[in-house]
């Protein structure tokens, strides 16, 4: 009797044992197989990371080759995206270290983002001083045509402009005028009532500009090219050019407003269109034209 439960007992523990083995088993594959997925999203991470690196790659290698003025800063951080993207190629996938490089990657892209920013305002910049310099090439061309005996002058001041720190003028005007007893004028458009030619016009702040003492002068010329005005020769280191008026005035870099006025003398007074050029010294800096009847 004692025998039959024994084999009893030990069957079913048999039982419960071959059970438990099964669940063991079942829970072993399962355990691999999850183990298995979340190693390959672990990866497809790790792959999409590398790829984020590698495109910031790209980025800074265009940037480099478009810009020079901060080839310094973007190597530097071009080499730091390198050395992230080594580290994680090399790397066995893991959770914590993923999440700290994929904060890494952000901290990256934020910093390019700024860097990029930068050189978009150097490049606007840039363009914005090739617009400049055509400007001025237009009225040195007009310069040209209007005297010849000017080229050479001409040519070697556009060499010496300095884009960036060259005073301009804005509304320039040229007009003829009545001088009253009283010292008064009035705007006349008549060639045989005009006193004087007077020229305004304002010239804008520029901050990288010297300030101080600047010398203005003013060419008219009637149609026929001949000058108008008092003839005051002037000693260039170029040579000697010869103006129809003068005058200094201080600029200390904020808007200042100029006028100038230029005797005439009756037979160089025809009706016709009159040129207007305006020169900071040796530099031309604005023209214009006027009509008188």
């Amino acid at each position: 009797m004692t025998d039959q439960k024994s084999n009893k007992a030990l069957k079913i523990l048999t039982g419960v044992l071959a059970v438990a083995l099964v669940a063991l088993g079942i829970y072993t594959i399962k355990f691999y197989n999850e183990e298995q997925d979340n190693r390959k999203v672990l990866l497809q991470e790790k792959a999409v990371i590398e790829g984020e690196l590698n495109d910031l790659i790209v980025k800074y290698d265009e940037a480099i080759a478009e810009n020079e003025g901060l080839d310094d800063e973007l190597i530097a951080a071009r080499e730091r995206i390198v050395n992230l993207r080594d580290s994680v190629q090399g790397m066995e996938a893991d959770v914590a270290l993923l999440s700290r490089y994929r904060r890494e990657v952000s901290n990256l892209k934020a910093e390019k983002e700024q860097l990029f920013q930068v050189v978009d305002s150097l490049s606007n910049q840039n363009l914005m001083l090739v617009t400049e310099i055509d400007s001025t090439n237009n009225v040195l061309l007009e310069r040209v045509r209007i005297s010849d005996s000017l080229q050479q002058q001409t040519r070697t001041m556009a060499s010496q402009i300095d884009q960036a720190a060259q005073l301009k003028v804005s509304n320039l005007i040229g007009e003829g005028v009545i001088e009253r007893n009283s010292g008064r004028l009035i705007e006349n458009d008549r060639t045989r009532r005009v006193d004087k030619i007077r020229t305004c016009f304002s010239i804008p702040p520029n901050n990288l500009a010297e300030a101080g003492e600047k010398d203005i002068y003013v060419q008219v010329y009637n149609p026929n090219n001949n000058l108008v005005g008092d003839q005051i020769s002037v000693q260039h280191e170029g040579g000697v050019m010869v103006y129809s008026a003068a005058t200094q005035v201080y600029y200390e870099n904020e808007e200042l407003d100029v006028c100038v006025l230029a005797n005439t003398i009756e037979e160089r007074l025809i009706e016709g269109t009159y040129k207007v050029l305006v020169y900071n010294g040796t530099s031309l800096i604005g023209a214009t034209s006027f009509s008188l009847r």
